[in-house]
């Protein structure tokens, strides 16, 4: 139901249990997030390199980073009734358990085949870590706090992404000792979570929606969606041995990454900014179409570290610009209960991306020098090409809130 319709009731999703300080709650919520987003940037390429280590190529590469998308698409459907029986921390202290042990686990077992079964984990586990994270912060917060708590959560979330490929340049990628880095950081999010002075929330289950139709009703939020997971797992699987091609060591490379990373942090800011000043459909066609060439580029700008580094910094931004831009579209159009489908079946079209992303950039990279580049220039122009052609944008523009 859009904006300009009748908005039906919100179902409560989230209450509380127990007594706590909400401020103390949503540090720890929000320190584990952020701890959830290093773990997770540090295994991506961290799996990757010792993958190529062992002789596969890159098709099997992407094929064990597509197992994390397979594992987001098994819980995801599953997550609301869980959380409504078991509660909300029980299920992330049992996630972040499961993650400690799975990291560890990649080093202990030599079978490579055994990898593709844990990536699977972790996926699973990533997936209830990011969503109810994000469900108990949102509880947490009043309407007139919410904006604020909101994107205090999605920047330190994104800040824990920038680390995990820092961290791994420090520990290196032999051995256990970068997994058990990743093992202790999740650790210490269960750690904040079990303080006695944090609140407990109690999730409870609510009727289930026809996903379907919010994907008919939001099509530019779903492809949008499906794009940021193809890209952004992609870029954290292969970047650093599509760096090593062109001559980057590895440690530089995985810097790359982090640049990327902080790039998406710093430039939202004014991206949301010019959401507020101009029209939103053409604000997404500029970045598309920005990404687009800016990827075309990477062979030549990758050449010149002085170049590289501000280069991907700018490029990062752009390209998560598109996502907050679609968010802004989206909460000007929907309210309540239909907001909330949009949500799920975007979390959906995200693991579907996940899964697509990494296998295609593998099987380009086997064939292309520079296959990531070219995906990514495939993804971001296709995207863009669609948007510019949509009949229902055509008719539709998005004013400024």
């Amino acid at each position: 139901m859009s904006a300009e319709g009748r908005q039906p009731a919100q179902t409560p999703i989230c209450g509380q249990a127990g007594g706590g300080t909400p401020l103390l709650s949503l540090v720890a919520v929000i320190g584990a997030a952020t701890i959830f987003g290093l773990t997770y940037s540090l295994t991506a390429p961290l799996v990757a390199l010792n993958l190529a280590e062992r002789g596969l190529g890159e098709t099997w590469i992407g094929l064990n980073a597509a197992m994390h998308a397979v594992g987001v698409l098994m819980v995801a459907p599953l997550l609301p009734r869980l959380a409504g029986r078991f509660g909300v921390r029980p299920l992330l202290l049992v996630a972040l358990l499961s993650t400690a042990a799975l990291l560890l686990l990649f080093p202990a077992i030599p079978i490579v085949w055994m990898w593709f079964v844990l990536r699977i984990g972790l996926g699973a586990g990533a997936e209830i870590l990011f969503v109810l994270t994000e469900s108990w912060a949102n509880e947490l917060s009043s309407d007139r706090t919410r904006g604020r708590v909101m994107a205090t959560y999605t920047a330190m979330l994104s800040l824990g992404f920038a680390g995990g490929p820092l961290i791994l340049s420090v520990t290196g990628t032999d051995g256990i000792l970068p997994f058990a880095v990743g093992s202790g950081a999740a650790l210490l999010a269960l750690l904040l979570l079990v303080h006695p002075g944090v609140t407990r929330p109690a999730m409870q289950a609510h009727g289930q929606s026809n996903l379907l139709r919010f994907m008919r009703l939001a099509p530019v939020a779903m492809s949008t969606t499906a794009l940021n997971a193809a890209v952004e797992t992609a870029g954290l699987s292969f970047m650093v041995i599509y760096a090593a091609r062109l001559g980057w060591e590895e440690q530089a490379g995985t810097q790359l990454i982090t640049t990327l990373m902080v790039g998406a942090i710093l430039l939202q800011l004014p991206i949301g900014w010019l959401c507020d000043k101009m029209d939103r459909r053409t604000l997404m066609l500029w970045l598309g179409g920005l990404c687009t060439l800016g990827a075309l580029a990477w062979p030549i700008l990758l050449q010149t570290p002085w170049v590289a580094y501000p280069a991907l910094f700018l490029w990062g931004g752009l390209f998560v610009g598109i996502y907050t831009t679609m968010l802004a579209i989206v909460g000007s159009r929907f309210r309540g209960t239909d907001l909330v489908g949009v949500y799920a079946a975007m979390g959906l079209l995200w693991g579907g991306g996940a899964l697509v992303g990494p296998s295609l950039t593998g099987a380009a990279l086997d064939m292309a020098r520079h296959g990531l580049p070219l995906f990514v220039a495939l993804a971001c122009g296709s995207f863009t090409l669609a948007l510019l052609l949509s009949p229902a944008l055509s008719r539709r523009r998005t004013a400024p809130a």
